[in-house]
């Protein structure tokens, strides 16, 4: 599958035997007039601290599987609202501190450099002109916000279309949840290298705060990023190569992001 990309940002492809994410199949209406979403992923949920080993055995046994919104997840993917939002987040980080100093405000006498007429050379005022050497700066850069505004619903169609893109290209991983009962960032790196999700990954977990072993434990590795689904924006899923979210994290976004009024229940996340 062809990989998506805008700029000098790209989204890479890659496809994973432990994790390979999908959207299939369409919603189908209930006896109570709801939208129930039959779209699932593939294999399995997983725990981060889970031996790999056991993972493979449970996937041969009984498959767990995660239910997702196609409204969320399976978005027609356009270049051009990722762009808006990329460029819309980048303004907001520009200081905007420069500053340069008018004729009116560099400090020096207002009295005339020379007589208007008689020395046969050209006319000059005071010696803050901007002709002249250490004087001011015409149209100087002052500061300013370079800050642009955006619709609230196309930031939220830009979180559809990153989540939706990172689905196509098999590198969103869906885990039951990120709780890492270690800090040693050895045990991090060993365990990330069973998974083969030694790339650059992006965790995002639906809890208020990020928990504190995942936190300790990556907080040495350049590759790896932690942040909660509430702070996570377009340019984070855009910038990362692989998102790896929990449950409570899909659960929120789907909440956020639903075009549609969808049956909220257990089965719905975890199907056995």
């Amino acid at each position: 599958m062809p990989s998506v990309g805008f700029g000098a940002i790209r989204l890479s492809t890659l496809r994973t035997q432990v994790f390979r994410t999908y959207v299939t199949a369409s919603p189908a209406n209930d006896t109570r007039g709801h939208v129930v979403s039959t779209s699932v992923t593939v294999p399995s949920l997983q725990t981060l601290g889970e031996p790999l080993s056991s993972v493979q055995a449970r996937c041969q046994s009984s498959e767990q599987v995660a239910e997702l919104d196609p409204t969320v997840f399976s978005h027609p993917i356009r270049r051009d609202i990722l762009h808006l939002c990329v460029v819309h987040h980048l303004d907001s980080l520009r200081q905007g501190s420069a500053n340069t100093k008018t004729r009116g405000e560099v400090r020096g006498s207002g009295r005339k450099v020379r007589p208007q007429k008689g020395q046969g050379m050209a006319r000059l005022g005071d010696g803050q002109s901007p002709m002249l050497r250490g004087g001011g700066v015409a149209f100087g850069p002052k500061p300013r916000d370079f800050a642009t505004k955006l619709p609230r619903k196309v930031i939220q169609m830009g979180m559809r279309v990153a989540l939706s893109a990172r689905v196509k290209e098999h590198s969103l991983r869906i885990v039951e949840t990120l709780d890492w009962p270690g800090t040693k960032t050895k045990d991090m790196v060993r365990r990330l290298a069973e998974l083969s999700w030694d790339q650059k990954t992006l965790f995002v977990t639906g809890k208020d705060v990020v928990p504190s072993g995942l936190m300790r434990s990556t907080g040495n590795l350049r590759k790896l990023g932690t942040t909660t689904v509430q702070q996570v924006g377009v340019y984070d899923l855009v910038k990362w190569p692989h998102v790896v979210l929990d449950v409570e994290a899909v659960q929120w976004l789907e909440h956020q992001l639903s075009k549609r009024k969808v049956v909220l229940s257990s089965a719905r996340t975890l199907h056995n």
